[in-house]
């Protein structure tokens, strides 16, 4: 499986791509923003020749959303989340006007929701879903277990997690998820976190202050 990190907005959040030999792809948690961020995901898609089939978020946080519609739009996707953060989406542009940003509109309504132990299939290539709320309610992680990565938004970051003080979001239940859902994986599975550079889940073991 083929892994493209795209680091976009102000926030420098990670929006991801995977694809696989047949082209197919998904794009996760789209934070392309500005018109030329949005142009530029559309531009490296287009170049690399991929055919996106599926529009995921690891949570809805609005950093995550911001390009949502763009894709879902362009592409024709369904946005795809767990219920638990459904409110996060209808509230986006409310919540952004907190940090002075006029945005046009929510991200679409999730068209298809993901659960605990489901899968994500698209070319040759299948995701697991785990759901590990505490950043968000509806936190996921898409995991594959075949080629041993892990895309895990802004639930787990190199040596550090995520915050949990917004709405929904709960420290202990952030902490105790990790432990239980991430850490049993292997400890050369590949994390890729919402924000910043990627890790593994022995690194995390040993060196996350958090979790030691």
């Amino acid at each position: 499986m083929n892994i493209d990190i795209l680091p976009i907005n102000p926030w420098q959040e990670n929006t991801y791509i995977l694809s696989d030999e047949t082209k197919e792809c998904v794009i996760i948690d789209p934070g392309c923003l500005a018109p030329e961020e949005r142009e530029s995901v559309a531009r490296f898609i287009e170049d690399k020749g991929y055919k996106p089939v599926r529009l995921l978020q690891t949570h809805m946080h609005l950093d995550h959303v911001f390009g949502s519609k763009f894709i879902a739009e362009k592409y024709n996707l369904k946005l795809e989340a767990h219920k638990d953060d459904e409110f996060w989406g209808e509230q986006t542009v409310e919540y952004a006007a907190n940090f002075g940003m006029e945005l046009d509109s929510n991200p679409p309504a999730i068209g298809n929701y993901l659960n605990e132990g489901g899968t994500i299939n698209f070319g040759n290539s299948e995701l697991e879903v785990i759901h590990v709320p505490g950043h968000s309610p509806g936190g996921i992680v898409f995991y594959c277990k075949e080629d041993k990565i892990a895309i895990v938004g802004d639930v787990l970051f190199r040596e550090s997690i995520g915050r949990a003080d917004l709405p929904g979001g709960d420290f202990e239940t952030l902490v105790s998820n990790i432990k239980s859902k991430l850490l049993v994986l292997d400890d050369d599975v590949k994390v890729y976190p919402g924000h910043g550079p990627e890790s593994t889940i022995g690194h995390e073991r040993t060196n996350n202050p958090f979790l030691t």
